[in-house]
């Protein structure tokens, strides 16, 4: 796994398009995998994943604190692209589409412990639930019931999306404390 983690972080795969500095963790213990989008600017200066609002918000979502969600034994932060991918028009670039091919199955190979995986945002559930998506974001998140045990899926925890959430109050009222209790129920295992 040290190895994988060494390649990955090496990676230039995308050097001609961005500028690599790929933002990940993972331990072959991890328990809970986060597949977000990609790092966004302020991640790609620290290098540390969700080391922003955003992350925040996940952390108060799933009801974890800093310690439990950077504990790799726990939570494994791999995203759809690695890489900062720069700024377009009305954001980020989406991520670029040579990482989740490239690693996610060697990684995830080697990971035995894993009992849920977090979708969040349109690109990692585009990519991972395939036909079973519902026609957009709301709806996939609405019924996320439906893909568990194995996944979870979420809109992304920006705070550009609080309109989202104003819009869907059964996202708190209810996706959010099954979210909480799920990955409770899972960091509280033996």
């Amino acid at each position: 796994m040290e190895k994988l983690l060494q390649d990955i972080r090496a990676c230039r795969v995308c050097e001609k398009f961005l500028d690599p500095r790929p933002v990940m963790s993972a331990s072959k213990n991890s328990k809970i995998i986060i597949i977000g989008q990609a790092p966004g600017i302020r991640v790609h200066k620290s290098g540390i994943a969700w080391d922003d609002p955003s992350g925040d918000n996940l952390r108060s979502w799933m009801g974890v604190s800093k310690d439990q969600f950077y504990d790799t034994d726990n939570f494994a932060i791999i995203p759809m692209g690695f890489c900062y991918p720069g700024k377009g028009k009305s954001g980020d670039l989406p991520p670029r589409k040579e990482c989740a091919p490239l690693w996610h199955p060697p990684l995830f190979k080697m990971m035995k412990n894993v009992r849920l995986t977090l979708l969040i945002g349109q690109y990692a559930q585009n990519y991972y639930l395939k036909g079973t998506k519902k026609a957009n974001l709301t709806e996939t998140v609405l019924h996320f019931e439906e893909y568990l045990p194995e996944f979870f899926t979420l809109p992304h925890p920006s705070p550009r999306n609080f309109i989202w959430q104003t819009k869907n109050k059964w996202f708190e009222k209810d996706a959010l404390p099954q979210l909480k209790s799920i990955v409770q129920k899972i960091l509280n295992e033996a």
